[in-house]
């Protein structure tokens, strides 16, 4: 594979979405967690626009079961679309249709749920000899803080793979991967020369995490078919990730992004009401008189334990 070959432009998108979503029982006993309301867009609408607004226009979705709703969500409605159009509701019918002509969106199905590595996997027949970039549904990147553009940006000019990290404090460590990463001479640019799949706080190298965006070089799939279950009995992409970041050779080797704009957890209660609450607060149709509302109600001190 030539230099140029290994660099190319990256235009494939992979969402993993076959989790089961237990955290949010009993609101995905029957409904997939990707499809709960962040206001009033599905929380998987705000992942296929990142990928859209970076160029990444084939999408593939891992899906399980119980994951109809996705492919509804992202198709025609011609009955909807048709009862919209005659009461002449132009701005619903806009909002309706915005979801099905984001992307070419494709489905695959993961089978036994055996880990993100795993996902990734599925994925390679679809993905073939090309980087694409995964993205994981529970994490919400704001609009206005571009971060694929800059992994982009990366994976061009170094080559490899490349992650999204995020500094955080040290008692939440553990719920992360977490990088042992070196400066380079770009700003927010880190050499990764490994990574741990959620160490304990002692045990941690450093409080860069990863969070839910990594551009891949496909020579993971390679590593990943070599991968053996580590923690959790699951393959781990974060396992693969160490064997690129320590070898040579085309495809090895991995850069980190260190991301410090706007992020929001959905894969979280409390942080998924945060992000409810925080982007609602933004809108222009709704955003002042929340704002109103919830200065008024916090000042009143009502909500509190009794």
């Amino acid at each position: 594979m030539s230099e140029r070959d290994e660099r190319r432009t990256v235009r494939k998108a992979v969402i993993p979405a076959a989790g089961q979503g237990t955290r949010f029982l009993p609101a995905t006993k029957a409904m997939p967690k990707e499809m709960l309301p962040v206001v009033d867009t599905p929380a998987i609408q705000y992942i296929v626009e990142e990928a859209v607004r970076a160029g990444l226009t084939d999408v593939l979705m891992i899906t399980g079961r119980n994951k109809r709703p996705l492919e509804d969500h992202f198709d025609r409605n011609v009955e909807l679309e048709a009862g919209l159009e005659a009461k002449g509701d132009k701005t619903k019918l806009a909002r309706v249709q915005e979801s099905t002509d984001l992307a070419q969106v494709h489905y695959v199905r993961q089978g036994d749920p055996k880990g993100l590595g795993h996902a990734v996997l599925v994925a390679e027949q679809h993905v073939g000899d090309e980087p694409f970039v995964v993205l994981l549904g529970d994490d919400i990147v704001d609009a206005r803080d571009p971060l694929l553009d800059a992994m982009i940006e990366v994976r061009e000019r170094l080559g490899g793979s490349v992650v999204a990290f995020m500094e955080v404090p040290e008692d939440q460590i553990h719920l992360y991967g977490c990088a042992v990463a070196e400066p380079t001479d770009v700003e927010d640019v880190v050499k990764v020369s490994g990574l741990v799949e959620k160490p304990a706080r002692e045990e941690a190298p450093s409080n860069l995490a990863i969070i839910g965006r990594y551009l891949l070089d496909p020579a993971v799939f390679a590593v990943l078919h070599e991968t053996p279950p580590g923690k959790g009995g699951e393959i781990q992409l974060t396992d693969a990730l160490q064997v690129l970041a320590q070898g040579e050779g085309p495809g090895h080797g991995v850069h980190g992004v260190v991301f410090r704009g706007r992020r929001y957890d959905t894969g979280d209660k409390l942080d998924y009401i945060k992000a409810v609450v925080r982007l609602a607060s933004e809108r222009e149709d709704i955003g002042s008189e929340l704002r109103e509302w919830l200065a008024d109600y916090v000042a009143k001190g009502a909500g509190a334990p009794r």
